[in-house]
């Protein structure tokens, strides 16, 4: 076992078993079965892959599925009418639009639609708002996933400097919001880094905690880090590797191998973050179905 790498896959297998239990008694004790429903708009390949695999990780918890496929000429208003339905369909726990929408479709618009309490992906204003002001609500899964992530590895980033690249509405903002909270696994001085940023590596040689996400493969490289650095790599991307069946592999926006031994510890890309993102997903549906929203 290598003690540096942080392995998302283990600990989203715990929290899986912790759904499957949960699930159960639900379903016993009160007769609810959670229920996930996924709109996916257009023919994008890798957007069909990231459905599929949250479809099967829900079936496999037991919830119930819904997905909606539009083709990618659906209306902005077709789109808006069946986010509604599913609003007002009080056996709909959870509702995940999948992005990118096709360029007709606002996704604003559509963001705003969901009603907060089935905002599962934790992209609602109101969801938003409520993590600035440190309020229950759900928080985007991939920021929600590394708070977990730290928990298992007892990584507590109170009082350390934490770098994030990047600055998405995704990842960058809210992994902000929550590390700068006055809590437990949070508190810490948080400096995040973006195209407009002078000097990159200025901060970044000068972070406890790095968090990269930017969706540029091999981006942070072992010269960017400090000896001792924690290493959260968010990115997936894929890059030409003829010696793989499929002619590609995927590396994270972290140089792995040069940031590797310098750091204390490291997610790896695939296996650190990502299987996070859909258990924290999961997680969300399951509080919405037990009405935990506000809890």
């Amino acid at each position: 076992m290598d003690n540096k790498l942080i392995e998302g896959k283990i600990v989203a297998e715990f929290i899986k078993e912790d759904l499957k239990v949960k699930t159960a008694a639900l379903k016993r004790d009160k007769n609810i079965t959670p229920c996930l429903a996924v709109m996916l708009v257009g023919d994008n390949p890798a957007s069909k892959v990231y459905v599929n695999g949250k479809i099967k990780f829900s079936e496999e918890l037991g919830y119930k599925s819904i997905v909606k496929e539009l083709s990618s000429s659906t209306s902005e208003n077709e789109v808006l009418q069946i986010i509604n339905e599913w609003n007002e369909d009080p056996e709909i726990n959870g509702i995940l639009v999948q992005l990118p929408l096709p360029h007709q479709i606002n996704e604003t618009k559509v963001l705003l639609k969901i009603k907060p309490s089935k905002d599962v992906d934790g992209f609602h204003p109101e969801n938003v708002g409520r993590l600035v002001a440190g309020l229950p609500g759900f928080i985007s899964c991939t920021p929600a996933g590394i708070i977990e992530l730290m928990k298992f590895y007892k990584i507590n980033p109170s009082g350390m400097n934490a770098v994030i690249i990047g600055r998405s509405n995704i990842v960058g903002k809210p992994m902000l919001n929550l590390l700068y909270q006055k809590k437990e696994f949070a508190n810490a001085t948080v400096t995040i880094c973006h195209t407009g940023t002078k000097d990159l590596e200025y901060y970044t040689k000068h972070a406890d905690l790095l968090i990269a996400a930017i969706g540029s493969p091999k981006f942070v490289k072992g010269d960017f880090v400090k000896e001792g650095v924690i290493v959260f790599d968010v990115g997936v991307n894929r890059i030409v590797d003829t010696t793989k069946k499929s002619g590609y592999r995927l590396v994270g926006d972290v140089d792995f191998d040069e940031v590797y031994p310098k750091a204390s510890m490291i997610t790896p890309v695939p296996g650190g973050v990502g299987p996070l993102t859909i258990a924290m997903l999961m997680t969300n549906t399951y509080k919405s179905a037990n009405n935990e929203y506000l809890y």
